[in-house]
């Protein structure tokens, strides 16, 4: 399994609902409202995961963690993503992508990741535990 992560910060502009409401319903669907091919094709699974800082219990702060969301997406091998690199990058997508990163992007220099995981055994009894994606009817 290969993971990516993408770091984003909301355009200034935009209250974090209006962010959450525009990356939900219009740039996640970016693809399928041009009729394209989905520009993540053989993605095991996309989420957006939106930051809602809390107060750290050392400092008894609330820190700016830099980003407003956190964007994962899973593919069964390294080809798989750097092939909807290729996707997303080719020049007659490209600037319809900027273009709507614009509107919801504070930039688009927004770091881009893989990650190597390591699970830690969290059962009662210290056993492993896991995660299973299952599809919706």
């Amino acid at each position: 399994m290969f993971k990516q992560i993408c770091f984003f910060r909301k355009h200034p502009d935009m209250t974090m609902d209006e962010f959450l409401d525009y990356y939900e319903n219009q740039h996640s669907q970016l693809s399928k409202r041009q009729g394209r091919a989905p520009s993540i094709p053989n993605a095991v699974r996309y989420v957006r995961r939106y930051l809602h800082p809390e107060k750290n219990p050392v400092t008894g702060e609330v820190h700016d963690p830099g980003y407003d969301c956190i964007m994962e997406i899973w593919w069964n091998s390294r080809e798989d993503f750097e092939n909807s690199q290729k996707i997303i990058a080719a020049p007659d997508r490209i600037d319809f992508v900027k273009e709507d990163e614009a509107k919801l992007f504070a930039s688009h220099a927004n770091p881009v990741c893989s990650v190597v995981e390591y699970d830690s055994p969290m059962g009662p009894n210290g056993e492993q535990t896991s995660v299973e994606v299952k599809y919706a009817d």
